[in-house]
């Protein structure tokens, strides 16, 4: 990225100037001038040292104390809203950097397609290896509603709209008129911001969770992605001399957990998911209706000048129009009946009445793949007459989106945990005379029972036996799924994840549960509708991920299950929650090691292995860079197929604008393609993993000595975080905790992690590496050129680094000072902050000495001055913060006081922006 940000700094100077003026107009001269002090003061104490910082300090401390209550929660919006506007700048910069690289034409900037079908084909790979590899890849970013984002969507919208007037005033040459209307157009946008209420007023629902997820289809999934297959298309037939590129096979595809994700989450019912999959297909069929009208209108084309094919012509004789004006237009006609054929299908399917009505009555398309069959048809005809240009055009995009979405949109995934179907398994069992007491068998016990039931067709359950409502709720869920295979077709709900997946009969217990509603079709060649998917999240669960597969693997149903999915299993990886239990340097080695044996089980059994990352936004939570994190994956556990989270906040940073969205789409089919398919240097030794191995027990023994060994722990961690204020908040319909305890065990780990990122800590994403390499490095005096060369030359290192220097530059010791004070128990404060002290400078000490910087974020120029321009702005939400924090604590616990308590929230989560 080019240091050279002239332009990103006008533009952040221009909204800071708007929102200036809206806080003058709306507030007063007071305020404004109470906020430009405080944001003087905080610019000042950012870039003064010694002295001069600490009369700084104590200069902004004084103003913020000096705030009223009301004059609080206007210094919040201010500051919360300026974070907001940051980004927008800073998106609207890494849009304006990209472009001027695809300008130059220099070179396809790393990240995209074109970049990467230029490495293989430099690497002599063929068109027929490409082919092959399209055919059988899967790559699916699957998004998932978790309680981390914090924004409403008419923020949002507010936001796209100030965006796109930047855009506009960087992209136009406009005259000194329009760029006095584009300015007004600026301000009001921006008091539209200021006039939108930030926080929501009511709880979020899992309804309101399905439609934001909507959203970012219309904003970037739609359009984006069927276009960046065509231009994927493009690409392959000129690098590759390869005529035959057009129609590549849909390997990239969405997905989605909202509205199937009950895990923890009472609010999914058997409702929510046929909600989910009706407002999707509402939403895609929608779409094609609009491209529809749109195709309508530009193929105008006469057959007294153009020969259409004869399928054509039946298309267009069947669409059964009657209009004189059309009588010589074939494409319009075909159009005309191709529209009411999906129109009916809207009716009949959903309800759905269209605009505009359709002109004659057609029968109701059974599939998608009925629809898609007359669009060829279309395409076909232009071809024979001339028109391919024509055809490459809306036509092709349409077509595109067909085989990409269906009529469902996005894959819905069911998830739940592993104790809930055992004890709905055991109730089936019990009332249908089979075992009285499933629950007291061994595992043994458990997996021959079950597999006994299995080879018979006899449905466990009766309509004349009363069972529990949570037995009900998930007969129901099922039931739902049975449906939506039958309607849209298996691709629209084809995974089930098990959470908390420890043995053989987990997976056993959903295939009971499949075989009740017809999911599993049993026999002596059983035939299973949908991949069942363990998920391995906790260190011990990773460690035994490979033994509780190839027990899956030996047992013959399960295996003959397999066959009928052709020969794929899919297993998804947690890393949540392997953070949380053992420390970011163990978690992500566990998860390598993990992939690597897996890996060699599935090749040695001959199944294809899909991995499917849980990941997050939070470093912490295996986030970072997409496109780095897959380059980093253990050599050959990638090949061609994988899944992964998009949470949070996250998705609004990533598909919230469609060039972002597009940039991010193309870095995962790019890092999966080069993954897959480029020259494997295999840099691993066994020195690199013994000091891996070495280093992780160090750490994972740091960690734990903390988080859990720490008496009182908990204590502090509620104390000296705004958890119990982030539970409050209406971010999301799932529950903070899986139950009312307050053991960190118990709790999520998605608001753990959002909890340390309120107070500048960010400690999932790096504590216990410093001890750990203390602690090698003392057993192996000579180690340091080790460290050294596994960061230059072994990317899983490398990455790992990268991602806890930027958490550490982002992290700040004297604000989160200011949080340890919130701890009244002075001993305990003691204890614990000191030790995240000499932590953290252990850390910092040995990541420079290994990475030869002198700089945390030395080599990320672009991400350092994104940090140290934000700083100011964020200094005083965290002091307001913990000053409202105590308040509120201490019983003035008022409605404003909460909300703006709240408001600190989501402005540090904006500033912050990969923090949940």
């Amino acid at each position: 990225m080019p240091v050279d940000q002239q332009l990103f700094h006008e533009d952040v100077r221009l909204l800071g100037r708007l929102l200036g003026d809206v806080l003058r107009a709306q507030s007063g001269q007071e305020i404004f001038d109470k906020v430009e002090n405080i944001r003087k003061s905080a610019v000042a104490f950012r870039r003064a040292s010694g002295e001069a910082a600490l009369s700084a300090r104590s200069t902004l401390e004084n103003l913020l104390d000096g705030l009223s209550e009301a004059e609080s929660l206007l210094v919040v919006r201010a500051f919360s809203y300026f974070s907001h506007l940051a980004n927008i700048a800073e998106d609207v910069e890494q849009n304006r950097q990209r472009r001027a690289v695809l300008i130059a034409g220099d070179h396809a900037p790393e990240g995209t397609l074109a970049y990467a079908l230029a490495r293989l084909r430099d690497a002599g790979a063929s068109a027929q290896t490409l082919k092959q590899w399209f055919a059988s890849a899967r790559i699916m970013p699957v998004l998932t509603a978790h309680p981390t984002e914090v924004q409403r969507h008419s923020v949002l919208d507010s936001e796209r709209a100030i965006a796109s007037l930047l855009h506009r005033r960087d992209r136009e040459s406009l005259t000194p008129e329009e760029s006095a209307t584009l300015s007004e157009h600026l301000f009001q946008r921006v008091l539209t911001l200021w006039q939108t209420a930030m926080l929501r007023h009511a709880k979020l629902r899992v309804r309101d969770e399905i439609e934001n997820a909507l959203a970012y289809y219309r904003y970037t999934f739609l359009e984006q992605l069927p276009q960046m297959y065509c231009a994927l298309e493009d690409n392959v037939a000129a690098q590759f001399a390869e005529s035959d590129s057009a129609g590549l096979p849909a390997f990239f595809r969405m997905g989605s957990w909202i509205g199937g994700d009950r895990d923890g989450n009472p609010f999914v019912t058997a409702d929510m998911l046929q909600t989910a999959i009706s407002e999707q297909a509402a939403l895609v069929i929608t779409h094609y209706l609009g491209e529809l009208h749109l195709l309508g209108a530009e193929l105008s084309l006469s057959a007294r000048i153009v020969s259409v094919s004869p399928a054509l012509e039946k298309l267009a004789e069947h669409a059964h129009d009657e209009s004189p004006y059309r009588a010589n237009e074939p494409y319009r006609r075909a159009l005309i009946g191709v529209y009411a054929r999906l129109a009916a299908t809207a009716k009949s399917w959903l309800g759905l009445r269209t605009n505009p009505e359709p002109v004659s009555l057609r029968p109701a398309y059974a599939s998608s793949h009925e629809f898609l069959a007359d669009l060829e048809i279309l395409d076909a005809s232009l071809r024979t007459h001339g028109s391919s240009a024509l055809a490459q055009g809306r036509l092709r995009r349409l077509n595109r989106a067909v085989r990409c979405f269906g009529f469902h949109l996005a894959a819905l995934d069911m998830r739940q945990n592993a104790d809930v179907h055992e004890v709905v398994v055991a109730e089936l069992l019990a009332h249908a005379g089979v075992c009285a007491d499933y629950l007291a068998l061994d595992e043994d016990a458990r997996a021959a029972l079950l597999t006994e039931e299995l080879r018979s067709a006899r449905p466990l359950s009766s309509p004349h036996i009363e069972y529990s409502e949570r037995t009900l709720s998930e007969l129901a869920i099922l039931r739902v799924a049975a449906s939506i295979h039958a309607r849209y077709g298996a691709e629209a709900l084809p995974h089930y994840v098990i959470s908390k997946a420890a043995s053989l009969s987990d997976l056993l217990e959903v295939g009971v549960l499949a075989k009740e509603v017809g999911l599993l079709k049993p026999g002596a060649q059983p035939q299973l509708a949908i991949d069942i998917i363990p998920l391995f999240e906790t260190i011990s669960d990773l460690h035994a991920c490979d033994t509780i597969m190839a027990e899956a693997f030996a047992h013959p149903l399960y295996r003959d299950w397999l066959r009928s999915r052709g020969d794929a299993q899919e297993i998804m990886l947690g890393y949540s929650d392997s953070n949380k239990d053992g420390g970011y340097l163990t978690a992500n080695w566990v998860l390598y090691q993990a992939q690597q044996r897996l890996m060699q089980l599935c090749n040695a059994q001959k199944i294809r292995m899909r991995l499917f990352h849980g990941r997050g936004g939070a470093v912490g939570r295996g986030g970072g860079s997409s496109y780095e994190a897959i380059l980093a994956q253990a050599p050959g556990s990638v090949n061609g197929a994988i899944r992964v989270t998009e949470q949070g906040e996250i998705i609004r940073s990533k598909y919230s604008d469609p060039e972002q969205g597009r940039r991010n789409l193309e870095s995962l089919a790019a890092a999966t393609l080069l993954t897959s398919l480029a020259p494997i240097d295999d840099v691993e030794t066994a020195d690199y993993r013994n000091a891996v191995e070495a280093l992780s027990q160090h750490a994972y023994s740091a960690y734990r000595k903390l988080v859990y060994d720490t008496p009182n722990f908990a204590e502090y961690f509620r104390a000296t975080t705004p958890i119990a204020e982030i539970a409050e908040l209406n971010i999301g319909s799932r529950p903070a905790s899986r139950s009312g305890s307050p053991r960190i065990e118990d709790l999520r780990a998605i608001p753990w992690g959002f909890s340390w990122g309120q107070c500048r800590l960010l400690l999932p994403g790096w504590y216990g590496f410093g001890s750990a390499v203390q602690a090698w490095l003392a057993e192996n005096p000579d180690g340091l050129p080790l460290l050294r060369e596994m960061h230059a030359r072994w990317p899983f290192f490398r990455t790992i680094l990268s991602n806890m220097r930027m958490v550490l530059a982002k992290t700040d010791l004297a604000v989160a000072s200011r949080y340890a004070e919130l701890c009244t128990d002075a001993d305990l404060r003691t204890n614990i902050f000191g030790s995240i002290k000499t932590e953290m400078a252990l850390t910092i000490e040995h990541l420079m000495a290994i990475t030869e910087m002198s700089d945390l974020l030395a080599d990320q120029p672009g991400l350092a001055n994104s940090i140290r321009n934000r700083f100011p702005y964020l200094d005083p939400l965290n002091h307001l913060q913990v000053e409202l924090l105590k308040r509120y604590r201490a019983g003035r616990a008022d409605e404003s006081a909460k909300t703006a308590i709240h408001l600190t929230i989501n402005g540090l989560a904006a500033g912050l922006r990969n923090s949940g």
